[in-house]
């Protein structure tokens, strides 16, 4: 970035395990995540925090303005599931499914988005992935079609 020039932009990124497979077991998760975050920092975004749940991921980062979303997003399935493969993390191939969600907060809702990001285990004990993204599509006013949303196979959390 050049000198003199101040961004301050937090983006929510979600994305879904292929066919929604519960393949991030907690057995690693956490390595997972960890190694998210530093894809993100080699991006030069601020990781704020990566949860999520065996099917799928949030990611909360301080957006490097020079790097785009979809630069961000690519890199971060392209790195995390040649790591989850390369470690053999996992039984069979990994791999992210197509698409994701973006969404912006602003410095005073980063506190809510954190405490939402960390408790997703607790959340979705008593709300599907599918409800709660459609949830997030309609609270931001997104127009969408459902035929290119996620797929929702065995929808169990």
């Amino acid at each position: 970035m050049k000198p003199g020039t101040f961004t301050q932009m937090y983006v929510q990124l979600v994305f879904a395990v292929k066919n929604r497979d519960a393949l991030l077991t907690k057995s690693i998760r956490s390595q997972v995540f960890e190694y998210i975050g530093g894809i993100n920092k080699s991006l030069k975004h601020k990781s704020i925090i990566v949860n999520g749940i065996s099917n799928h991921v949030h990611i909360l980062i301080g957006l490097n303005p020079s790097v785009s979303i979809s630069d961000t997003v690519y890199n971060i399935k392209r790195g995390s599931s040649l790591f989850i493969n390369n470690e053999k993390l996992c039984p069979g191939h990994f791999s992210w499914q197509e698409g994701y969600g973006a969404f912006t907060y602003g410095r005073s809702q980063l506190n809510g988005i954190y405490k939402y990001i960390e408790n997703q285990e607790i959340h979705h004990a008593k709300e599907t992935f599918r409800i709660e993204y459609i949830s997030m599509l309609e609270t931001y006013e997104k127009d969408y079609d459902p035929l290119f949303l996620f797929d929702f196979l065995n929808d169990i959390s």
